[in-house]
């Protein structure tokens, strides 16, 4: 069970975007990589302002990666 209840799909969005990798997705949204781990693994929710800087990196909005999954 994840920490948070914001879910994301993130690894499958760089999977969608020509398999980028973690290092990639964190250099374009100014994070470190172990920042991108804990996001995919829903140990970490991230701000809005991240969320958003990953939305644009995959050119798309912030629900298409993120969702709220109540109890």
């Amino acid at each position: 069970m994840s920490g948070t209840p914001i879910a994301n799909e993130i690894r499958r969005l760089r999977f969608e975007h020509g398999e980028m990798t973690q290092e990639a997705l964190a250099q374009a949204c100014g994070v470190t990589r172990q920042t991108i781990i804990a996001l995919e693994a829903g140990r970490y929710a991230p701000s809005l302002e991240l969320a958003f800087r990953i939305a644009r990196a995959f050119g798309v909005g912030v629900e298409e990666v993120f969702r709220w999954e109540s109890k």
